[in-house]
């Protein structure tokens, strides 16, 4: 099991490590030629991170430790803004834009809760994508059959492995239509989603700013909760399990187990069983709102709408310079009207409420964040018809709460030494404390039914 942010601060205390051992084995590990992190990071800040690790065990040498992230290395997506770097976003494009001026928010507020930032990480080109694939600086492997050599998800491609390989504690990633759930699911994290307000956008290249938000890939419900409030600006408050016997869960058959592979459709009864057992209330409903995305986005959605004005001078300039499977997609953009927009927009705002009221009596929406194990690399960049099946796929559930403008957790509950499973716990807006606190108590259930320890 990867540790835990508590259980290295608890080392740090304790003398039995140091923030500069924790970093150099970090960059050692992202440094070696047999692993993965030239494919995980596409800048990495030696430097800068043993400097800043030096420091901090300075200050935790004079009783000063300024948060729980305090000493750790972490790893950033690569299209939040670090202050004199030009930021890529997984591109090559924007290899020659001028450097950023000043950090991204959420970068000021690692670093002044004493986070060790060892480089950016690997993404899809420009965030668009639930796949991972990148064809300008390579694919990083999921390490669930490595040898074969599967997708990690996407787009926080990076940020996933990052964290698997022990190249950081933690990594901290964006999420349009899953992209933090999807790496999570499929690589056996936990990843969190917050309310997209949540967290400021300030400094992070937009994908969708309708839909764009930021949040955690970590070992556990707790790690996340924690790197929350430091992103959110938000007191720190531990999560509090609540007994799963006082919670009322929602599942569905609308459209989210369409498709789903036998071993995530197992896994995921399974999971819901374990809580029925605890005397939780678990109730199937029907959701029909979640069967009219396809009509909704037929044109190509608030993502295509919004990422083609992101990028559609940068496109005309140098279109051969994208990913093609990328470009492709941001270019159906071009094709919807301002009348189109605002309609979609009025569109969405009656179906979140619609949604919102039949989640109104239950504490959680319960779904597999994704209906497939992870497909291999080889297998996606031999066939475009595969690639966009696929990615259909892995971005259908966690794009459905992205546009409710919810919350969400993504945990584990596959049986260990198999494919990793992601059970998805969402919410509407604003029910964040209240999805972290009720994923503590699933996670604690899940963890005991797969044999392991937190």
């Amino acid at each position: 099991m990867l540790p835990t942010l508590f259980q290295l601060q608890q080392d740090l205390a304790s003398g039995k490590t140091t923030s500069a051992k924790l970093t150099e084995d970090a960059l050692s590990r992202i440094a070696d030629k047999e692993g993965e992190g030239a494919r995980a990071f596409t800048e990495v800040w030696p430097d800068q991170a043993r400097a800043a690790a030096r420091a901090s065990d300075t200050l935790r040498a004079a009783g000063l430790s300024r948060s729980p992230i305090e000493g750790l290395p972490l790893s950033i997506k690569d299209l939040f803004d670090v202050a004199g770097r030009p930021t890529l976003a997984g591109s090559v494009v924007l290899k020659d834009a001028a450097p950023a001026s000043q950090n991204a928010t959420i970068v000021t507020r690692l670093v002044a809760a004493g986070a060790i930032l060892v480089g950016r990480t690997n993404m899809t080109e420009f965030a668009f994508s639930g796949l991972g694939l990148n064809p300008h600086y390579g694919t990083p492997r999921n390490p669930w059959d490595r040898g074969t050599g599967r997708i990690p998800g996407g787009s926080s491609s990076g940020a996933a492995i990052s964290v698997t390989d022990r190249m950081s504690v933690a990594a901290i990633g964006t999420d349009t239509g899953g992209s933090v759930r999807i790496p999570s699911a499929l690589c056996g994290l936990t990843g969190f989603k917050p309310t997209a307000s949540r967290v400021s956008l300030d400094g992070s290249l937009p994908l969708a700013t309708s839909l764009d938000s930021i949040g955690p890939l970590a070992a556990s419900v707790t790690c996340c909760a924690v790197l929350d409030a430091i992103l959110s600006g938000s007191p720190l408050r531990p999560a509090v399990a609540p007994p799963l016997s006082s919670l009322r869960f929602a599942i569905t058959s609308s459209v989210v187990l369409d498709g789903a592979d036998d071993h995530v459709r197992s896994s995921f009864h399974e999971a819901v069983e374990a809580i029925r057992g605890t005397g939780a209330r678990v109730e199937e409903i029907d959701i029909p709102e979640f069967g009219e995305m396809g009509h909704i986005n037929r044109q190509g959605g608030l993502n295509c709408a919004e990422a083609y004005s992101v990028h559609r001078a940068t496109l005309a300039k140098a279109p051969d310079a994208f990913d093609p499977r990328v470009s492709s997609r941001i270019m159906r953009g071009r094709d919807i009207g301002a009348a189109d927009y605002i309609e979609l927009r009025q569109t969405r705002e009656r179906w979140k409420a619609a949604v919102a009221s039949r989640l109104s009596y239950y504490d959680a929406l319960l779904l597999p964040t994704v209906p497939v194990v992870a497909p291999t690399i080889a297998s996606l960049e031999a066939s475009d018809e595969d690639y966009f099946v696929a990615n259909g796929l892995m971005l259908r559930n966690p794009g459905l709460i992205n546009f409710l403008d919810g919350c969400a957790l993504s945990l584990p509950c596959h049986a260990e030494g198999s494919a990793p499973v992601g059970l998805m716990v969402a919410g509407v807006a604003n029910t964040d404390q209240r999805i972290l606190d009720v994923g503590l108590s699933l996670e604690q259930l899940l963890a005991s039914i797969r044999g392991l320890s937190l």
